[in-house]
């Protein structure tokens, strides 16, 4: 079977016998299987031509949906059985989002066809007698999306949820604000998204690039397109995290309120939304003024995020530059009110603050390993970036971690060394590559081990222009990523990457079917290659640090 990930158990008819659905297959969905159930009947009924009506009382349902708690045994509430016979399917969910990673496995069994948006003339649905029996090695199965760089319409967030679920990927990072864009509707301060939202023109290529891309670029998402993205991201069992960048990464909120910079060292009302890469010294002032404004967003956040799909919420906290504070009289007047360490303790108080503003309400705060300067509070997560280190302090101290470190999992990374990879960033990170991460350290003894919630790989935007980028430096590598967090593996030399490289080959059609424009496993298309515009390549293996 070329499923993808790897299930932990399948076990096959010797006589490779099959079961062939007839024109109008029926649905027995039990209790607790509602969502899976519409899920199947709006998507295989694209693909398919079915309406996949409810069996009638006494009839036999060719696809019958069950929640069974004793299904889990070990691997856990997201776990899920597949049973395939003379009379059909029957697919069994430890919970109900272990009912819908079972379904996505019935959708590959079907082919690649089944992702189709139209039913292809002449086509017969059958399914091979078998038993598959699965779940998932890591809780936190993520993706980073920065729709902060480059803007991504609602409806694109929208596919990229559909493609997550379809990897069994469960947690969609998105990175709503930046220097160079803030996206999301606070109706309390409608300048955000009205200046904010906006810069007039964008770098092309690194920064390091002479050319620039003169058209405007912007949007956001109102509230409502929020709450949709939420409740679509939901009702396929993905979790999203918001992610409001304080206090660095903040020059587009700057831009909107100057009043949230600092006013005696530099004049903010001149400021606009950065249209180049890299880090900016505007950063955010730290006055009690900043933290009620910021209060208020996250307030108007939360309403966006209920608790039971979004638990966590990300504050960012990395990359902030220092200049500014150490410039302003008003910021070390603070430093001696606090009496913190410095610059780099102010940084820690405005994590430290929202830190324990969010847990009073309810939600947990993570942030990029540079929140460990300074101390967490005990229910804080920390998203290691840097590489292992971080992730493995925070561990040690007792904190959760997703590791997502920049020399493994950033997809922005180039995907191979030749020439034609469009403006190539980093280390070569290839297919290989990133089947062979390994999220949790060796080095880390059990306890510390068990703090390793799971994993994302992170989509840096500076280089994506648009749609087509950003699948051409996600697809295939995030496939890969998918088996790693969702498979349970052997050690990285160990893995068998010519048997994940089999499968690829009817993965592909698979991705094709859904219109991904991925990365050829033999260099990148024509049309996909971007000449001339410089990136920013470094030599040789990425440090494992």
């Amino acid at each position: 079977m070329d499923l993808i990930p790897a299930p932990q158990v399948v076990l096959l008819d010797e006589g490779g016998r099959r079961f062939a659905f007839g024109p109008q297959p029926l649905l027995d969905a039990g209790p607790g299987t509602g969502t899976t159930a519409r899920w199947l009947r709006r998507e295989l009924a694209a693909a398919t031509g079915w309406e996949l009506p409810a069996a009638p009382a006494g009839a036999s349902a060719q696809l019958r949906l069950r929640i069974d708690p004793d299904v889990e045994g070990d691997r856990g509430p997201e776990s899920y059985r597949i049973d395939i016979g003379p009379d059909g399917a029957e697919l069994t969910g430890a919970s109900a989002a272990g009912l819908f990673w079972g379904a996505q496995t019935l959708r590959q069994l079907l082919g690649p066809d089944a992702y189709r948006r139209a039913p292809l003339p002449g086509r017969a649905w059958s399914l091979p007698y078998a038993s598959v029996v699965d779940g998932p090695r890591f809780g936190w199965r993520g993706m980073m999306l920065d729709v902060a760089r480059h803007f991504m319409p609602k409806d694109g967030v929208l596919r990229y949820i559909d493609l997550l679920a379809a990897h069994k990927l469960n947690v969609l990072h998105l990175h709503l604000t930046d220097d160079q864009g803030w996206r999301i509707e606070i109706k309390r301060h409608p300048r955000l998204t009205e200046v904010g939202g906006w810069r007039p023109r964008s770098r092309r290529g690194h920064r390091a690039s002479p050319l620039w891309n003169e058209t405007p670029h912007g949007g956001y998402y109102t509230q409502d397109d929020i709450r949709e993205i939420v409740a679509y991201a939901a009702e396929r069992h993905v979790r999203v995290v918001p992610e409001i960048d304080v206090p660095g990464h903040s020059q587009a909120a700057i831009a909107a309120y100057p009043e949230l910079g600092n006013t005696d060292v530099v004049d903010t009302t001149t400021l606009g939304v950065w249209d180049d890469w890299g880090i900016t010294e505007n950063v955010l002032a730290p006055t009690e003024a900043v933290l009620r404004f910021y209060e208020g967003v996250f307030e108007e956040l939360l309403e966006l995020f209920p608790v039971e799909v979004s638990p966590f919420v990300h504050v960012g906290g990395d990359e902030c530059p220092k200049t500014q504070w150490k410039a302003s009289a008003l910021a070390q007047e603070r430093i001696r009110e606090l009496g913190v360490d410095g610059e780099d303790g102010l940084q820690s108080w405005f994590v430290r603050h929202f830190d324990g503003w969010l847990t009073a309400r309810g939600r947990r705060l993570i942030g990029w390993d540079e929140i460990l300067e300074g101390g967490l509070a005990e229910g804080a997560a920390v998203s290691s970036w840097r590489g292992y280190a971080g992730g493995i302090a925070a561990a040690e101290a007792g904190h959760d971690v997703v590791m997502c470190p920049e020399q493994q999992v950033y997809l922005d990374h180039r995907q191979a060394g030749g020439p034609d990879e469009p403006m190539p960033i980093g280390y070569v990170r290839s297919l290989e590559d990133v089947y062979r991460f390994e999220p949790v350290p060796p080095k880390l003894p059990p306890e510390a081990a068990a703090r390793v919630l799971g994993a994302q790989a992170n989509v840096w935007t500076e280089v994506m222009e648009n749609q087509d980028r950003v699948d051409y430096q996600v697809f295939p590598r995030l496939v890969a990523f998918a088996e790693v967090v969702w498979s349970w593996q052997p050690e990285p030399a160990e893995r068998d990457f010519a048997w994940f490289e089999g499968r690829m080959a009817a993965h592909y059609a698979r991705l094709a079917a859904q219109g991904v424009d991925y990365r050829p496993p033999g260099g990148p298309l024509p049309r996909q290659r971007r000449p001339g515009v410089r990136g920013r390549p470094i030599d040789g293996a990425p440090p494992n640090v």
